[in-house]
């Protein structure tokens, strides 16, 4: 696989162009190309807010509309760009009276899910519109009251009487699960570097408490706000939106919702799918509903995809092909805060010491899901027949939290000596299975590994990201079902750097490969490092990607603030 493009280009193909929406007041800025990440208009940081109408010296009706707000903002001009004016797309009726009648069933399953967890009331405040944490830079930690669900008025509390400081706009992010925020994780590091504040959105569980632990100072300084993501419902995105009050909303992946785009469309806040990626069988099911699709493709502002087959698939579904940027994929970058090796034995104490982890082969099955640990196990039980592998540990450690009982079942039930890190168990020299059945704490034990086994490739969920262990040189092992980053994948596989299990149609022949590739590099530690340093080199050379989507992202909020400004002054 080639190298990423380093600059930004359209994607142009044969397929039929999709006719412009009609024209209204919604500037447009993809119509013009990206600026110069370097451009000292794009080091401004400029505040954009949602604001209740204003009077003005006209006859006309005056609308709400997007309010530049920072007086010392450096006004560019635009007679170099040739702008398009385009209306937000409402998706069909079909779709907006599924929504509603599929809202009380979502609420019924979330109170099925999640009525025993700690954070079950925030939980349903917050994906239904009623409560949200304080925004931003608002100076604490206190929740904002937000109005009912069948109100529009947004939020009980008042709004800010005054300006953010220049730097101080907020980006909302929505990253569904664990993955995409590991991923999009480095990416609002530089965002709030750069003087931005973030609004963090998950939809799982897991997502939310990697989220949680990942931000923890950010959310405690008051940088970074986190909440559950608000539900496809318009009253829901109204309130939602006048509470964060965003300069642009970042979608990562793949997971979009009409409403809210439409909504984000109205009030002129650009749509941004970051890291973006369309598998066919994600293609094809977004075929399915073209209205639907057609108007998500109209209504987002940029998409940032990760190779030229994604950019082409949303080409297809209609996304104008001046919308459509590559620049490689985010799943390369090394996310900040890598534990050193010498932090595990500080962080995790005399247990390590004690039992010798630095001189035992170990090994790591991380991210799984059902059916990944019983194969894991039997390799186990059969490396631990081996000469020289007697003493192997395996370190398991679940993708789901709410699965961490079902696993330690599994372990029992293969007779295996097991130690369990939620209850403080140590790692003792007879210790065969650890147990790491807590959250957060995923990277100490790649960086404690001599091999992994990254998760949700050997059941057909579609892989994790093997770059996390490369960034702590850990060489990696796959199972056959890795579509969700075959690109990655596929370099570090001819890199020496990772090495993926054949297709098999049974559960032992899985189990016979992975056994044998493991007896490989854990005989020969030497060999596993030199895998893992050459992993650890490409990692390396493609971390440009990050800066490369970062100067997209500026460039698309500074362009709408400028079309924004237009308007105003117009």
């Amino acid at each position: 696989m080639s190298n990423p493009p380093l600059e930004s280009t359209p994607i142009k193909d044969n397929t039929p162009s999709v006719p412009d929406a009609p024209s209204t007041a919604l500037t447009d800025p993809d119509a013009a190309p990206l600026l110069n990440s370097n451009s000292n208009a794009l080091a401004k940081t400029t505040q954009v807010t949602l604001s209740e109408s204003r009077s003005q010296p006209s006859s006309k009706p005056v609308k709400a509309r997007v309010i530049i707000e920072d007086p010392s903002l450096d006004f560019e001009p635009l007679t170099a760009n040739k702008v398009i004016r385009a209306a937000a797309i409402t998706p069909p009726l079909y779709y907006r009276a599924a929504i509603a009648l599929l809202k009380p069933l979502y609420r019924l399953s979330v109170w099925k899910r999640s009525r025993q967890r700690d954070n079950y009331s925030d939980e349903v405040a917050q994906r239904f519109g009623r409560q949200y944490p304080a925004r931003p830079f608002s100076g604490g930690n206190s929740r904002a009251d937000a109005s009912t669900e069948g109100q529009s008025t947004a939020v009980k509390s008042s709004p800010l009487k005054k300006p953010l400081p220049s730097g101080r706009s907020v980006i909302w992010c929505h990253a569904v699960s664990l993955g995409e925020t590991n991923t999009v994780a480095p990416l609002l590091d530089k965002l709030m570097a750069a003087g931005y504040g973030i609004w963090l959105t998950n939809t799982t569980q897991t997502g939310f408490a990697r989220g949680e632990s990942r931000f923890a100072e950010q959310i405690a300084a008051g940088v970074l706000s986190h909440s559950y993501v608000p539900v496809d419902s318009a009253p829901v995105i109204e309130t939602f939106l006048q509470h964060v009050q965003p300069v642009a909303a970042m979608f990562v992946e793949t997971e979009l919702w009409a409403i809210t785009l439409a909504k984000l469309a109205e009030a002129q806040i650009p749509a941004i799918m970051v890291n973006a990626r369309l598998s066919e069988s994600s293609f094809a099911s977004y075929q399915k509903m073209a209205k639907v699709t057609t108007s998500m493709m109209q209504n987002l502002s940029l998409i940032i995809a990760q190779d030229p087959d994604s950019a082409k698939r949303f080409r297809q579904l209609g996304a104008a092909s001046g919308k459509i940027r590559v620049a490689g994929s985010l799943k390369w970058v090394i996310n900040a805060g890598q534990p050193a090796q010498s932090a595990i034995a500080s962080d995790y104490g005399e247990g390590f010491r004690q039992a010798g982890l630095e001189q035992r082969p170990t090994w790591i099955a991380a991210s799984t899901h059902a059916g990944e640990e019983s194969i894991a196990l039997q390799v186990q039980q059969q490396l631990l027949q081996q000469e020289g592998l007697s003493n192997a540990l395996l370190i398991i450690v679940p993708r789901h939290p709410e699965r961490f009982e079902e696993v330690a079942t599994l372990i029992e039930r293969a007779g295996l000596t097991m130690a369990r890190r939620s209850l403080e168990q140590p790692i003792q020299a007879d210790t065969q299975v650890y147990l790491a059945d807590t959250m957060g704490e995923l990277m100490h034990w790649y960086a404690a590994a001599d091999v992994a086994l990254v998760g949700g490739s050997l059941v057909d969920i579609g892989g994790h990201n093997p770059i996390e262990p490369l960034s702590v040189k850990t060489p990696v092992i796959m199972g056959a079902f890795t579509q969700s980053c075959q690109q990655v994948v596929d370099t570090l596989v001819n890199k020496g750097a990772l090495y993926q299990l054949p297709t098999a149609k049974k559960p032992q022949a899985t189990v016979a490969a992975l056994s044998a590739q493991l007896q490989v590099w854990l005989t020969d530690l030497a060999a596993a490092q030199r895998a893992g340093q050459l992993g650890y080199e490409s990692v390396e050379a493609h971390q440009s990607v990050l800066d490369r989507q970062l100067a997209m992202i500026e460039s698309a909020i500074h362009q709408r603030t400028v079309s924004a400004t237009t308007a105003l002054l117009g």
